[in-house]
C-alpha cells in the first residue's frame, strides 16, 4: 500500500500525471520497438545498458539483479541467455577472483551505439515536454 500522500492532488495534478504517464509510455513503446528491431527484448536491452552505464563497464549478477529489480537466479538466467547470444562475457575480477564480472562484448557495443543514439534522438525531441511536465511536480518553497 502506498504511503499517505503529503499533498492532496487537484485537477491540475491529475492532468499533469496523466500527461506524464502517457509520454513515459510512448517513450517506453519506442524503446521496446527499437530493442526488438535490434534482436533484443526490452529487458535484455536494459541489462546491456546497465552494464555499459556502470562506472567500470562491468556488473556482477547480483548488481544486475538489483538494477533490474529481479531475484538473483532470474538475473543469472538472463545473463546466461545474453552470454549464449554472444552479447556478454563473464570474467574473474582481477582484484577478487571470487567475483565474476559481466562485461558487454564488441557485438554489443555496436548494438548499444545504435540503440542509444536513437534513444538520445527521441529524448531530444520529447525532452522539453517531459521537463515541463516534471516541473509541475517539483515542490515549491
Amino acid at each position: 500500500m502506498p504511503a499517505v500522500p503529503q499533498r492532496v492532488p487537484g485537477k491540475a495534478d491529475f492532468i499533469a500525471l496523466s500527461k506524464l504517464r502517457y509520454e513515459l509510455r510512448k517513450f517506453l513503446a519506442f524503446s521496446e520497438a527499437a530493442a526488438a528491431a535490434n534482436g533484443l527484448t526490452p529487458q535484455q536491452h536494459q541489462v546491456l545498458l546497465a552494464i555499459k552505464g556502470s562506472p567500470d563497464d562491468v556488473l556482477t549478477v547480483g548488481e544486475i539483479a538489483d538494477r533490474m529489480l529481479l531475484r538473483h537466479h532470474s538475473a543469472g538466467e538472463l545473463v546466461g541467455r545474453l552470454e549464449r547470444m554472444g552479447l556478454v562475457s563473464r570474467e574473474h575480477d582481477p582484484r577478487d577472483r571470487r567475483r565474476i564480472n559481466i562485461r558487454v562484448t564488441e557485438l554489443t557495443e555496436a548494438k548499444l551505439r545504435l540503440l542509444s543514439g536513437a534513444h538520445l534522438d527521441e529524448l531530444s525531441a520529447t525532452g522539453p515536454l517531459l521537463s515541463t511536465l516534471l516541473k509541475h511536480f517539483v515542490k515549491r518553497a
